[in-house]
């Protein structure tokens, strides 16, 4: 009973072995995640840099927020076009439509905020 046990094991991974060798050649390859975007948020009025500043890729989850010199860092996109919603408590949302992204590109962009009055 046990060596019909042991047998049936080993053929079951010997099947499930067999099947998988030969499944990456049919797998589609997608574009590599390896584009950023990168830069800094400031105030319009001011020129001051603005920390906690909101950047959200638009129709992801993908969300970063400034540090204490309005620098943000997206890494890990796939090449392509991207729009960016930025904002900021007693600030105007923005919107930054089509950044552009090459593979192993880091487009870097400034952005001026303008407060709310």
């Amino acid at each position: 009973m046990i060596n019909t046990i042991k047998i049936v094991l080993a053929v079951a991974a010997f099947g499930l072995l067999a099947g998988n060798a030969g499944a990456s050649e049919n797998q589609t390859k997608l574009p590599s995640a390896n584009a950023s975007i990168s830069g800094k948020v400031i105030d319009y009025q001011s020129g001051e840099t603005l920390a906690g500043v909101s950047v959200m890729v638009e129709g992801s989850e993908t969300k970063v927020y400034t540090d204490l010199d309005g620098n943000f860092s997206i890494e890990g996109l796939a090449p392509g076009s991207y729009n960016l919603v930025l904002s900021m408590i007693s600030y105007k949302s923005s919107l930054v439509e089509n950044v552009e992204l090459l593979p192993e590109e880091t487009e870097e962009i400034s952005i001026k905020l303008d407060n709310i009055r």
